[in-house]
């Protein structure tokens, strides 16, 4: 249900609606940091910004969403209000309370207007789906669920993920899910 913009500091306004930002937990908040400290880490000295929660990004029918990771490059699309450029990679962490708005609504906000990779990542599952888009639509490029047990056929904590647009960003599945519960 849409709240009024004033009764909680954190907001995102899709289709006209003004929508709480749940607290996601300590998972949440870990997951993000990982995958922040990770990808800000690999790009700094480089033209592109890291953002982690912070950010409101801007769409042209003034909605706007704060996704819990960004990267921009195109600093010239930053204003007072947020961000107006296309993001070359957003990442949504699921809360039990937004996990069907980040797979739907906000998908779907991301793919028009041009937000070439999309992680939706779930700290309970210790899950990721990675998304690229491909002639205007989302293609599934790979899902993995953490295994960490080195002698399951299936451990894959090593498995290394990078960044599309940003191949020399790279992290090990287990370090995307470090020290979570």
């Amino acid at each position: 249900m849409p709240l009024k913009s004033n009764d909680y500091t954190k907001t995102e306004r899709i289709h006209g609606g003004i929508y709480n930002m749940s607290p996601g937990g300590f998972d949440h908040a870990i997951v993000n940091s990982n995958i922040y400290q990770t990808v800000s880490s690999r790009l700094k000295g480089s033209l592109c910004l890291v953002f982690m929660e912070n950010l409101n990004l801007l769409f042209e029918n003034d909605d706007y969403l704060v996704p819990d990771i960004l990267v921009l490059c195109d600093r010239k699309q930053i204003t007072s209000k947020g961000y107006r450029g296309v993001p070359r990679f957003i990442v949504e962490t699921l809360s039990p309370g937004t996990a069907k708005r980040d797979r739907d609504e906000k998908k779907e906000m991301y793919r028009a207007k041009g937000v070439e990779e999309y992680w939706i990542v779930d700290p309970r599952s210790k899950s990721v789906e990675i998304y690229y888009l491909e002639d205007g639509q989302y293609i599934l490029q790979d899902s993995l669920m953490l295994e960490e047990d080195k002698t399951d056929e299936h451990y894959n904590a090593e498995t290394e993920i990078s960044l599309r647009a940003f191949p020399n960003v790279t992290m090990r599945l287990g370090e995307m899910f470090e020290n979570t519960l």
